[in-house]
């Protein structure tokens, strides 16, 4: 059998179209495949993972290290719960009151200082000055009151300590005439 010129025309026509759609479906594939090997190395993570590692390894592979880390994130909120019960009993309220104790004394270098842990227990200190002594008072403090008497100046400080940072000077009237407290804005 003979083919005419005519007929090996159109089978030479449909082999190159043949030829060409083989060539671009060979394309799509090599590009889908690229994105499925681009895939599936976000999936691996770059965590060790092997080339002969099929999916499921994988996907076991991060179930094991989201358990790993849940575990990790109650160890350390665990860990955190410990760390907020040390500083509840640490000194972390802190005020100083200012004041002249003496009418013939200046500079206010009389001071009554509360150092405070969040529930309000720790001391209030107060130091007297005069002009030829100093005395110094260390009162306990529980809750934010003692069951020693304070002064108006320790009082005040245990106050500004449990209200938070100093804001500036406070002028304050004290129980002796002519004396004044001012807060202390370091």
């Amino acid at each position: 059998m003979r083919l005419g010129a005519e007929a090996v025309g159109v089978l030479g026509i449909a082999g190159v179209v043949l030829g060409v759609v083989a060539t671009v479906l060979a394309v799509v594939a090599l590009v889908g495949q690229r994105r499925v090997r681009a895939a599936y190395r976000v999936f691996a993570g770059g965590d060790g993972a092997r080339p002969g590692d099929d999916v499921l390894e994988l996907l076991r592979r991060h179930v094991e290290q989201v358990a790993a880390l849940r575990d990790d994130v109650r160890a350390t909120r665990r860990y955190g719960d410990e760390l907020r019960g040390l500083v509840a009993g640490c000194v972390s309220r802190v005020a100083t009151v200012r004041y002249d104790a003496f009418d013939d004394m200046g500079g206010r270098l009389s001071f009554s200082a509360a150092l405070l842990d969040e529930h309000g227990d720790g001391v209030v200190v107060t130091s007297i000055n005069g002009r030829s002594e100093t005395r110094t008072y260390a009162k306990p403090v529980h809750g934010g009151d003692s069951r020693h008497n304070l002064s108006d100046e320790e009082s005040q400080a245990i106050r500004q300590a449990l209200s938070g940072p100093a804001r500036g000077e406070q002028e304050v009237r004290t129980r002796r005439p002519g004396a004044r407290v001012v807060r202390d804005a370091s």
